[in-house]
């Protein structure tokens, strides 16, 4: 009979069955004086039906036996119909509850349908569901729970249960969700317990709105909520930050007619005040009061600790000394909260005096109140005091693992990795091996303070029987390495994750993908990508963000709009930081003429701009010409409580500077020093090159002025502007003095330098002069441009220096150089007037054959200097030209 109960559906047959004889069998002790022939017939009716409950037994196992003999198919079905030509429903129960296979389950389900010509009974669809529950195989869910619906039953509150019990043990909450969803579509009315399952787990992984329609369906299904479950879901809108939804919450609760306990005033003074609405703890903690219920430890405790984090520390004292009026035993808990809050905010003489304190009420510090001690020393820098303590604190408390941990910690921060192994030394002594968490606290910090190969020797080393590296112990070095150039080191990093049978997660591959971009080997970083999609690791959102950045910094434009539309194809919806990405990089790219559509299509969907988002928005406008809407969006940017940075102000100033607004400029710039902004070099050269441009000479020498006394020093653009300016003012005078004082501050002059200051000269006819800077910056090693070649030449020519005008123009061919129509004019004409007249003509063939104009003025120079050289052929074809030029001229003037 043993293997006859392991089958539940032959248990309860059975069970029923025996309590059935148990209570005959009373009745029939109590008929001692009757008839020997009745006795004799219920014990016959009695003796059949137990050999009813074995036959059905032996004929379960026998389907079962057939059904897992092989595969489905027409063997299977006739072995059946042998056994059985009509199944009754209690074996086609006990068959279902026995079998383990789904599909084996649903063909011999089907199969008996057909059979008997009906309908299944409730139970036997229900053992069906138990089964998919139980395999979490859901296939054929949908069309099961159909099926009933049609026939005019729902699911067993035990079919429910169960089948959102399999996906919660197995994570799968959100098919949980769709299973109770499926049974509300077919009108079924889920179990309350399937529910509160469900909206527990969902609290666990923060997944609010779906509790909260959960929430909502139990309503409608007239299901009685409690106080608890709505503590349940205010936690967690709360904890989301999600304020408004929290307090909505608790208005309906009291709507019902719930009364608040002292564990939901807990809950909303903890998770109020975690996500910094302090004023509002404050106040349930008063209306707790209020309501007559008494504040407990926890009350006390979350909100001193809030109090605390929000550095209202004078407000926690109050609080604690008022907790601990009157009271014998103190609470461990608020002196380790109290004693962090003291930590946080660098008070440890007053931390040590309540640490006295607790010793003195009888009550010793646990190694936690030492810990948060140790935390707070830590974070402040003060690690001698720190190692202080902890030799102090085993007088009280046996350091344990986080201690350990702890010390480590900041020792590997502060570079001091000697000490740290020595703690890991002490903490093996004390019985105590170091954990992966230890690991990983040393290796992270040793990175971040680039130790690498104490990193990489403190990896090597790990006991692997002992201490197995995780996904973040080789995420931390990989990264590290990465970060610090070693990608090659990194990528084998990588690959031993692989072999190591370590699943590398997204992280994992935006490092790997960041550094490879960083080094320069874009290829290798394309390749890393493929490979995460062919492994089947989905990409994240930063992920992709972080491809995205980089392909567009390495120049590949159209891939990286490509990526912004792959990040919708991939089902994630673009955020700030996406749209940041794309608007920086196209503006940098030439692209600014763009921003204000991008700027329209992330303000629909939604986007909450932050700071460096309104600055890239902003310097978008501002190269794009659209001034007026950087202006707005600057004023949109404080009214959202955004405090404008330099850098928001000095795209604003430079582009007003660009369009000759430079009196709002300035008003910017004073409005930027009154909120205490530290300007910085570029915003002064922008109102410098502003004020330069327009020939307001002496405010630009204010600016230069009021720059230099903050400190900053003018680099080679500031002195440009400066110098450009004073040129196009023709105070050539002027800006050689400048220039003197840019070199004698160590300002080392550019190519541009040099340029501006030979066109001057050479406007001024100081040809010699403009000759001296230009082998001034050849020494320099300085590749001076088209423009500077051309206004030398042409100075050179000018000045008689025909030789040196034409050996430089010479050279500037050899060097790759393109010379432009100017260029050709000034020397053609300076070898006409040096009566190099077959030089000049070769140059004027040049000119015609590559396209350039040839001035009337250089034709006519040209054609006398030919006819001095009695050139009569060449003179011919010269003048034919310069009458062709003149034909056009008039052409052109009559149009």
């Amino acid at each position: 009979m043993k293997t006859t109960f392991r089958n539940p559906g032959i248990s309860l047959c059975i069970r029923t069955t025996c309590c059935q004889i148990f209570n005959t069998c009373k009745s029939l002790s109590s008929l001692s004086d009757g008839s020997s022939s009745e006795l004799y017939k219920k014990s016959a009716i009695f003796e059949g039906k137990i050999n009813s409950i074995e036959g059905v037994r032996k004929e379960v196992e026998d389907v079962c036996c057939i059904l897992e003999s092989g595969p489905w198919g027409s063997a299977i079905e006739n072995a059946l119909s042998s056994l059985n030509e009509k199944p009754q429903p209690g074996l086609i129960i006990g068959v279902l509850r026995k079998l383990k296979d789904v599909n084996l389950a649903i063909n011999y389900f089907r199969w008996t349908e057909k059979k008997t010509d009906q309908a299944h009974c409730p139970e036997a669809y229900n053992s069906l569901l138990i089964l998919m529950a139980r395999n979490k195989k859901f296939d054929c869910l949908e069309q099961v729970l159909e099926e009933m619906s049609m026939v005019g039953f729902g699911p067993s509150s035990n079919a429910c249960i169960e089948l959102v019990v399999s996906c919660v043990k197995s994570q799968k909450l959100r098919e949980a969700f769709d299973i109770i969803q499926m049974m509300r579509k077919f009108k079924f009315r889920p179990a309350f317990s399937a529910y509160t399952t469900l909206i527990g787990a969902l609290s666990a992984v923060f997944e609010s709105d779906l509790m909260l329609t959960l929430f909502h369906q139990m309503q409608e299904l007239g299901y009685e909520v409690s106080v608890h479950l709505f503590t349940t879901l205010i936690r967690v809108f709360a904890k989301e930050g999600r304020v408004d939804a929290a307090l909505n919450l608790l208005d309906e609760m009291r709507s019902n007619c719930f009364e608040a306990d002292v564990v939901l005033y807990n809950v909303c003074i903890d998770c109020f005040g975690k996500v910094g609405k302090v004023d509002m703890a404050w106040k349930f903690f008063h209306e707790m009061k209020a309501q007559g219920l008494v504040p407990d430890d926890v009350t006390f405790t979350s909100m001193i600790g809030v109090l605390c984090k929000s550095n209202r520390l004078q407000e926690a004292i109050e609080l604690f000394e008022l907790m601990e009026q009157d009271r014998k035993v103190p609470c461990a808990y608020a002196y380790n909260t109290m004693i962090m809050g003291y930590g946080s905010a660098g008070k440890f003489d007053e931390a040590y005096g309540l640490l006295e304190r607790q010793k003195a009420k009888g009550s010793i510090p646990s190694v936690i109140s030492y810990n948060c001690i140790l935390t707070c020393l830590g974070k402040k820098g003060k690690v001698q005091e720190a190692l202080r303590i902890f030799e102090d604190m085993k007088k009280d408390a046996v350091p344990n693992l986080p201690t350990y941990n702890i010390l480590i910690d900041m020792l590997c921060k502060d570079g001091n990795l000697e000490d740290a192994l020595r703690i890991q030394g002490a903490m093996k002594e004390a019985g105590l091996y170091p954990n992966v968490i230890t690991v990983n606290i040393m290796i992270d910090r040793l990175c971040k303070a680039q130790k690498l190969d104490e990193a990489v020797s403190i990896f090597e080393g790990m006991d692997h029987k002992v201490c197995c590296p995780n996904e973040v112990t080789f995420c931390s070095l990989i990264d590290g390495l990465g970060k610090h150039g070693r990608v090659n080191d990194a990528y084998r990093l990588y690959e031993k994750m692989l072999d190591s049978d370590k699943i590398p997660n997204a992280v994992v591959y935006t490092s790997l993908i960041r550094n490879f971009f960083k080094c320069g080997r874009k290829e290798d970083g394309h390749k890393i990508y493929k490979e995460m999609l062919r492994r089947g690791c989905a990409p994240d959102l930063m992920l992709l963000n972080t491809y995205m950045d980089c392909v567009f910094k390495a120049g590949e434009i159209e891939k990286g709009r490509a990526l912004f539309e792959e990040i919708k194809a991939q089902g994630f919806i673009p955020d700030v930081q996406s749209y940041s990405i794309l608007i920086h990089c196209l503006v940098k790219a030439g692209f600014a003429h763009e921003t204000y559509q991008l700027f329209h299509a992330m303000k629909e969907q939604g986007c909450i701009l932050d700071t460096r988002a309104y600055n890239i928005v902003i310097d978008g406008f501002c190269k794009s010409g659209k001034v007026n809407k950087a202006y707005q969006l600057l004023e949109e940017m404080k009214s959202k409580g955004h405090q404008p940075t330099v850098v928001t102000y000095g795209s604003v100033i430079d582009g007003l500077s660009k369009i000759d607004r430079l009196d709002e400029a300035y008003m910017l710039l004073e409005e930027a020093k009154s909120q205490g902004i530290e300007l910085n070099l570029v915003i002064y050269s922008s109102l410098i090159d502003g004020f330069g441009k327009v020939g307001r000479i002496d405010e630009a020498y204010l600016i230069l002025e009021e720059l230099m006394q903050k400190g900053l020093t003018p680099n080679t653009y500031t002195w440009n502007c400066l110098l450009d300016a004073l040129v196009k003012a023709e105070e050539v005078d002027e800006a050689l003095v400048c220039f003197k004082s840019m070199k004698d501050m160590n300002c080392p002059p550019n190519h541009i330098t040099y340029s501006i200051l030979i066109n001057g000269l050479c406007k001024i006819r100081k040809f010699n002069k403009a000759f001296v800077l230009w082998q001034e910056m050849e020494k320099q090693w300085l590749k001076p441009n088209t423009i500077t070649y051309t206004t030398m030449i042409s100075g050179l020519a000018k000045a008689g220096n025909v030789a040196e005008a034409h050996g430089l123009f010479e050279r500037f061919k050899a060097n790759g150089g393109i010379p432009d129509s100017a260029c050709y004019n000034a020397i053609i004409e300076g070898l006409s007037n040096a009566n190099r007249a077959t030089d000049a003509y070769k140059l004027f063939e040049e000119t015609r054959r590559k396209g350039f104009n040839i001035h009337t003025k250089t034709c006519v120079v040209l054609l006398d200097a030919l006819h001095k050289a009695e050139c009569l052929e060449q003179a011919a074809i010269v003048g034919a030209v310069l009458k062709e030029t003149a034909k056009s001229q008039h052409a052109s003037k009559y149009w």
